[in-house]
């Protein structure tokens, strides 16, 4: 089994004008490097589109596989070694809801001579990079990169705003692989177009979610941060919610199995979330009990036992054809009715309900009617939250602390 090295990336990309040089930014020159990269995509680019790169890279004759994965401002880098063939299966294992059977092959080499230097908490590099094909006349591009190590956002900014008075400029926005392929890039996660209707941009926000599903996926599947199954829960939550309070705007045929299916993905997942959130609050209650501290260890080791089957669980729910149903259906744009409803009016009717279950309560009710009062609290809030009511957002949210 080959073992994954994983590293946060930080790091901006600029492109190197005409009249750049590289300003006196102190630290120390880095060794000068050269690397062969083999970009590895499906036939449509879907790893590319959705901002995922994987890549064998071979430097001083030794290889090894790479794969980096969006993280909100920065990108998860995942390298285990393997033969120059095919990824070793720790890294196939988190590509699946992107592929869905589709094969990977290898569709750009790149040669990357790389210069730089080493200051304030980041490297700067200099890469030189040449389009390795003999079929054709070979071409090249350059590339200026600011990688954090130690620094901060202030010093990634400090250090992008020197380059910039040098006469860097802003850097290609294409994948690499679009790049030595020279290819017009539309990421998948761009704003979808809308008219403005409720219709468009209830099918927007479903898009939304849908990829905030995907790019969730691979690290609900590696298991070494709990906040990726988190995310992936709060995206599949939010699904359901927003197909129901859009349900007169959709096919109803297609809407409800739909918010099943995602009812059944959620009851999948939650019992390994639960189990998260338990482990960090003992982990935090043991430490307090001084000299019982140990016994309190032993009883998170259960549970951390109890976690890695439950793991299982959410892996098979992730491998499995209903999984997939699922992503099939998302990726499509939604079957939408010839309707004149606004999202305004939908919070509006939402609201009204909850007002009417809000007054109904006084000190005396019961568990039933607030659980039910915390239910329409929940609706109103998806549905301000469809149209882009953030004030009423964040009113529904204090409002559920006190239910």
């Amino acid at each position: 089994m080959a073992e994954i090295k994983e590293t946060l990336e930080r790091e901006l990309k600029l492109r190197a004008g005409p009249e750049f040089e590289l300003p006196e930014l102190g630290g120390e020159a880095i060794e000068p490097r050269v690397f062969d990269s083999t970009y590895h995509d499906t036939r449509d680019h879907r790893l590319a589109r959705h901002g995922v790169t994987l890549r064998y890279r071979i430097e001083n004759r030794k290889g090894v596989w790479q794969l980096k994965l969006p993280q909100g401002d920065a990108r998860l880098e995942l390298e285990a070694k393997g033969t120059p063939a095919t990824p070793p299966n720790e890294i196939l294992s988190l590509l699946p809801a992107y592929l869905r059977g589709e094969p990977l092959l290898p569709l750009a080499r790149l040669r990357t001579k790389r210069t730089g230097i080493r200051a304030q908490g980041a490297e700067i590099v200099y890469d030189e990079v040449t389009v390795v094909d003999q079929r054709k006349i070979p071409r090249s591009f350059e590339e200026l990169e600011i990688e954090l190590l130690e620094g901060d956002e202030k010093a990634l900014r400090r250090i992008e705003k020197a380059l910039r008075r040098a006469g860097a400029a802003d850097g290609e926005t294409r994948p690499k692989v679009f790049q030595a392929l020279d290819l017009t890039f539309e990421p998948e996660a761009a704003e979808p177009a809308g008219d403005g209707s409720g219709g468009a941009t209830l099918a927007a926000e479903l898009r939304r979610q849908y990829e905030r599903l995907l790019a969730h996926d691979p690290g609900t599947r590696l298991g070494t941060d709990l906040e990726e199954l988190h995310q992936f829960r709060v995206a599949t939550r939010r699904l359901r919610a927003f197909l129901r309070a859009g349900r007169e705007l959709l096919d109803s045929a297609w809407a409800e199995p739909l918010r099943e299916e995602l009812r059944w993905l959620g009851g999948e997942l939650g019992p390994s979330r639960d189990l998260d959130v338990l482990i960090h609050r003992l982990q935090a209650e043991v430490e307090k009990l001084g000299d019982d501290a140990p016994a309190g260890r032993a009883l998170v080791e259960v549970l951390e036992r109890d976690r890695e089957a439950l793991k299982e669980q959410v892996t098979d729910a992730l491998s499995s054809d209903r999984y997939f149903a699922i992503l099939d259906l998302l990726e499509q744009p939604p079957p939408l009715l010839d309707s004149d409803l606004t999202l305004k009016q939908i919070q509006a009717a939402e609201h009204r309900k909850l007002t009417k279950a809000i007054d109904d309560l006084s000190p005396d009710s019961p568990d039933g009617q607030l659980h039910e009062a915390r239910i329409k609290v929940k609706r109103a809030r998806y549905a301000a939250e469809l149209r882009g009511d953030d004030g009423y957002v964040k009113a529904a949210k204090r409002l559920q602390d006190v239910l």
